[in-house]
């Protein structure tokens, strides 16, 4: 039952970040929103969660690992019902702040509940079925939500939380026990508000920057300054203190800081396109919203085959080389969508979605075990916090960067494609002689300009998946048997 309930948690959270995607256009049109606008809905709830994550280990230890689970789960529900009833962007913006503020408790302690409750000779097959339960949810969400917007409301994505929700509440009280009193530990609270000033203040002048003209914008200078102010004197402050919120140390460790930028670049790349993709198939390809979740589930179900074999590979194969091999997957889907046009079938999505899910398990597992290999057991508490917040950071800002190169993008190619419709040139002058005729040419020509754009942007991850995959030389083979990576397989 500890099992059962501690899963409906996790599969509720993880299941929230990928159920909203396939809803997006239509949150968009209810709330007036444009497409770079609703994408907020997806970063706040990152950017938010990647700012609480390090700081599970002190409230567990604070004020107890049952209360402060309890505590994430009702948060999270109320903060679900709150965006289901939300009016407006800026309202399913603030709750999204808190859901994902609230749920960012619950990966890390779920593992460590799962963890104390079995003993270790149990805990291979317990974990096993832990980590399959949860990778259901990349499979069921992008279907799930889909269905739940087309036959009821996009509301319902988040109303769906409410009676999992309900269900932990009553598993987690009832059957799991606080093994251990709360203990007083120091927090570093000048470490921690320096550093998510500067992450909320840089997701804002990415988030804010296309609409507001960027460096043209009084506010976007704000938001800039205040991002690197705050950042420069959180160096400081953790280079000055006796024990600051990121312990030096883990800098100090190859491995691990070469494989927490590489996690950074993989989500920035990741989470884009999971972005990008509604809008594309819904807007231009004109998919209902069921058959939009339908072409993204194969994603889910290579993430899951690959996870299968990177279990059994990592130790017996160079670890460095199912991460090149990930990324190489990654490069050819990438390749794959530069191809993509208005006229291409469902098949196109499903085959280079399915093949980037196979490049995600090849990369996530083999690069933590890699970047907790050489780390002393001491570090890795504060070290999967760190990781996770990186990584995170890497989503919500690339979600931010490509929905900005697409914006900017279809602008400029929709100016070059209208530069030849005048009336000197005969094949346009039939379409320019009354306002609904000139409407529709100008609609086809957004089509053609955003798919193009759409194109530009894959073609752009391709590169710069290319680019990361000489980076993976950087990693070093333990010279031991590779350490335990049990603290991130949640991730």
């Amino acid at each position: 039952m500890v099992l059962i309930s501690i899963m409906l948690a996790m599969i509720m959270t993880v299941l929230d970040q990928t159920i909203a995607n396939v809803a997006l256009p239509h949150m968009a049109g209810s709330v007036s929103a444009s497409a770079d606008q609703i994408s907020w809905v997806l970063t706040s709830y990152i950017i938010a969660a990647a700012i609480m994550t390090p700081t599970t280990s002190w409230l567990a230890g604070r004020f107890g690992r049952k209360r402060v689970f309890l505590v994430s789960i009702v948060g999270f529900t109320v903060a679900s019902a709150m965006c289901g009833a939300a009016q407006n962007l800026e309202q399913i913006v603030l709750f999204r702040v808190l859901q994902g503020a609230f749920g960012a408790a619950m990966a890390p302690l779920s593992q460590a509940v799962m963890l104390d409750a079995y003993p270790i000779e149990e805990r291979g097959p317990i974990m096993a079925i832990w980590s399959m339960g949860i990778m259901v949810a990349p499979i069921v969400g992008p279907v799930l939500g889909g269905w739940l917007t087309d036959d009821f409301s996009w509301r319902w994505v988040f109303y769906i939380n409410l009676p999992v929700g309900v269900l932990c509440v009553l598993g987690v009280s009832t059957f799991l026990h606080e093994n251990k009193h709360p203990s007083k530990l120091r927090f570093d609270f000048m470490g921690f508000t320096l550093l998510s000033t500067m992450l909320a203040a840089f997701q804002l002048f990415l988030d804010r920057g296309q609409n507001n003209d960027w460096f043209n914008s009084p506010e976007i200078v704000i938001e800039a300054s205040v991002a690197a102010v705050a950042l420069v004197l959180f160096a400081f402050h953790t280079f000055t203190v006796e024990k600051p919120f990121l312990p030096i140390e883990l800098l100090k460790d190859r491995n691990f800081i070469t494989a927490t930028g590489l996690a950074m670049a993989v989500g920035l790349l990741m989470f884009s396109v999971m972005a990008l993709l509604p809008g594309m198939t819904q807007t231009l390809l004109g998919y209902p919203v069921m058959t939009a979740g339908l072409v993204q589930a194969p994603r889910g179900v290579g993430s899951l085959i690959s996870m299968f074999f990177a279990g059994r590979l990592v130790g017996r194969v160079d670890t460095r080389l199912l991460i090149m091999s990930g990324l190489g997957l990654f490069a050819l889907s990438f390749l794959g969508m530069s191809h993509f046009d208005l006229q291409m079938d469902s098949f196109s999505m499903i085959w280079t979605g399915f093949v980037q899910g196979l490049g995600m398990g090849f990369i996530f597992l083999p690069m933590t075990t890699l970047a907790f290999a050489t780390l002393a057991p001491s570090l890795r508490g504060d070290g999967t916090g760190v990781f996770t917040l990186v990584r995170n950071l890497g989503n919500a800002a690339g979600i931010s960067i490509m929905e900005a190169v697409f914006v900017r993008n279809t602008q400029v190619v929709h100016a070059r494609l209208t530069e030849g419709l005048t009336v000197y040139n005969p094949l346009a002058r039939p379409s320019l002689g009354s306002q609904a005729s000139m409407a529709a040419l100008d609609g086809q020509v957004t089509r053609q300009a955003s798919m193009v754009s759409y194109v530009d942007v894959f073609h752009l991850m391709f590169l710069a998946t290319l680019a990361a995959i000489p980076l993976v030389l950087l990693l070093r083979k333990p010279k031991d048997r590779i350490a335990d990576a049990e603290p991130m397989l949640n991730e």
